[in-house]
């Protein structure tokens, strides 16, 4: 199957081109890129501990001969591993190891894995180069794009954090064989958001092919990634540090993240991120952004995919509590990213 390669421009500046490859098998284009752009540098592969002995043990293999050390920090995925103390954990190995401004971060694993690695470049040594393998859904249309990095605090998800785009991103289709289903649907939200605020043909698409998406059809799966990675892509090039129109793509987080801190994270980000977009499409319902019929199309949508519509078990004070504290909070007033139409 052929390697689909998209690009994200960003401002003029050292930052440059992000290349972006969505294909199978992807262990020796990352090798040889790494041996032909990176050579004679200190690697450590940051990664999901269930992928670190199989996939980061043959990528050491695959480097042996590079002319420089090659480490593997295996973490337990998930929120939980975002947080200050693993981070301080794995700056620690990686002084202990002698890397210094010359390493190279992979990170190998889903969204919170790369948020985590990603802020570690960006902070360790005054920022050094890091490259981003997602193996979720999730984390190949949404976590891997955008330069968002960070770890979560008690008062609420990501409020510590940076912009540090990764050099290169590699989707490989493959991970997805074995990712878990429900693993699978979740990622299926952050596609839905992209498609209600950015493209009606995605929506429309998702609508008709509902069945073969959950059947994991090879052909509509890579056209879903490489669709929501485009509209991805070009939100972030005309707006890389969120002052305005990168907003759209925050639809259903704010309460999303609301929901997900207020559960202790039990509730997971994709399906966090749909309740929030049903509740904040009917705030934009109430407030005439949005008609009752879009609304419905959205939460009958989500519905079909396998994802939750209806506000879990959680006391609503204490959900909206932690939205007064999300980061797109400005004076103690909350912000929310409401759709004024369906794309």
């Amino acid at each position: 199957m052929p390697v689909t390669t998209l690009r994200l421009d960003l401002p003029p500046s050292p930052r440059g081109t992000v290349a972006i490859r969505i294909g199978e098998d992807l262990s020796r284009a990352i090798s040889s890129d790494l041996s032909r752009h990176w050579r004679g540098r200190p690697l450590a592969i940051i990664s999901d501990s269930t992928l670190a002995r199989s996939f980061g043990s043959s990528l050491q293999r695959l480097l042996r001969g590079r002319g420089a050390p090659v480490r593997v920090i295996p973490l337990r995925a998930g929120e939980t591993c975002k947080t200050r103390e693993v981070k301080a954990a794995i700056e620690d190995r990686l002084l202990g190891a002698r890397y210094g401004p010359d390493a190279v971060l992979l990170a190998v694993g889903g969204g919170s894995i790369l948020d985590l690695a990603g802020f570690v470049a960006a902070t360790f040594a005054r920022g050094v180069p890091w490259i981003a393998v997602p193996t979720t859904l999730l984390a190949m249309v949404d976590a891997s794009v955008g330069g968002k990095v960070g770890v979560n605090h008690p008062c609420g998800k990501n409020l510590i954090g940076a912009f540090h785009h990764p050099k290169a991103v590699y989707a490989d289709l493959r991970f997805l064989r074995t990712l878990p289903e429900r693993e699978y649907i979740r990622g299926l939200a952050e596609v839905v958001k992209m498609a209600a605020g950015l493209s009606e043909g995605l929506f429309r698409f998702l609508e008709r092919r509902v069945p073969d998406i959950l059947r994991h059809r090879p052909a509509v799966l890579r056209r879903l990634i490489a669709e929501s990675v485009s509209l991805k892509a070009r939100t972030v090039s005309r707006d890389e540090r969120e002052s305005g129109y990168r907003h759209v793509l925050n639809f259903g987080h704010t309460i999303g993240h609301a929901i997900e801190s207020a559960s202790g994270y039990r509730i997971a980000h994709g399906e966090a991120v749909a309740i929030g977009m049903v509740v904040e499409s009917g705030i934009a319902l109430r407030a005439g952004r949005f008609s009752a019929p879009q609304a419905d199309r959205l939460r009958e949508l989500l519905a079909r995919l396998g994802l939750p519509v209806t506000p879990p078990a959680i006391d609503p004070r204490r959900v909206l509590q932690f939205t007064r504290s999300d980061k797109k909070a400005r004076g103690g007033s909350v912000r929310y990213a409401l759709p004024a139409r369906m794309a």
